[in-house]
């Protein structure tokens, strides 16, 4: 009777283990609020990651700490596949380098399994600015030294590290003018607070078009399919300028590999879909979708060089 017991137990915890994946629900963690670019881009692949896995798939927002809440919640989760973060550039790539103590590696600690998306960041500033162009830009940032501000939503995050880089490659003296989110951000630049700012192209394009504010040039190496008649940095003045706000899903770092596999395979499929891109690009995204192994490439390549200019900067998070 005991034997018989003993086998059904076995039997019974063996069916478990083989139950393919998924066999439940599965979250994606932002470590930002909602309706950031980070957040749409993840309820979006969650929404077509539920229909196509046949399980709910939810997105749960851990905002706080530039992100590190959670990312640090993903990398002590149990990597089972039932748990993805939805990384970016201020969790995976800068923020490790701007804390003293932080509670994970942003290499180590997680598995690549898919870039989604990158979002083009435009520049723009505030009408009465005698400026029209990035060259105009950084002829008067050089006329006035310690004189023209920038507002960002927090340090460290995407915008910021975008101006650090461009004062650095311009040679230029500027003010981070720095605020809790994108939006307090932007009203401070609309009301003439602060004289410009960068920001997701798809937030800021409203207020250029009616007025309230003025685009200059886009980020990206390439320009805006939203709006391509913005230049690019690079094309005017800084050649090789390139930096954008992007997403991508990561798991904690012992996850099965065939697990990872199927991710990506089923990511990669559903942003081809033309209802998907079409969500995308109508809100400015860029659809990447590569491999595991291209996506750590680019982590590392992201790491490496925000890792060096926040040294270089002294930079520290509040």
């Amino acid at each position: 009777m005991l034997g018989r017991l003993l086998l059904l137990l076995i039997l019974g915890v063996s069916a478990v283990h083989a139950q393919p994946y998924p066999s439940k629900a599965i979250r994606i963690v932002v470590g930002f609020p909602i309706g950031g670019p980070a957040d749409i881009v993840a309820r979006i692949v969650a929404q077509q990651l539920t229909e196509r896995l046949g399980q709910p798939v939810v997105v749960e927002n851990r905002p706080g700490a530039t992100g590190t809440i959670a990312a640090e919640l993903v990398a002590r989760a149990v990597p089972d596949g039932y748990t993805l973060f939805m990384a970016t550039q201020p969790t995976n790539s800068v923020a490790p380098h701007m804390y003293a103590r932080i509670g994970y590696d942003p290499l180590k600690d997680f598995a690549t399994v898919v870039r989604v998306a990158h979002n083009p960041l435009l520049v723009a500033v505030h009408p009465s600015m005698p400026v029209k162009s990035i060259n105009d830009l950084i002829a008067l940032a050089k006329a006035r030294p310690g004189q023209i501000n920038f507002a960002t939503g927090g340090i460290g995050s995407t915008p910021h590290m975008s101006m650090e880089l461009f004062k650095r490659m311009a040679k230029l003296d500027m003010v981070a003018v720095h605020y809790k989110g994108e939006t307090s951000a932007i009203v401070e630049v609309i009301g003439g607070h602060v004289q410009m700012l960068p920001s997701s192209i798809s937030v800021l394009l409203p207020y250029v078009r009616s007025g309230k504010l003025r685009g200059i040039a886009v980020t990206t190496v390439k320009r805006s399919t939203l709006a391509p008649e913005f230049p690019t940095i690079a094309e005017s003045g800084l050649p090789g300028f390139d930096t954008n706000s992007w997403s991508g899903i990561v798991v904690p770092a012992a996850t099965p590999r065939e697990i990872i596999q199927r991710l990506n395979t089923e990511i990669v499929r559903l942003l081809s879909q033309p209802n998907v891109r079409e969500q995308l690009v109508k809100i400015g995204f860029e659809i990447v979708a590569d491999t595991p192994e291209q996506f750590a490439v680019f982590l590392r390549d992201e790491n490496t060089r925000w890792g060096k200019l926040v040294r270089d900067l002294n930079l520290r998070a509040e």
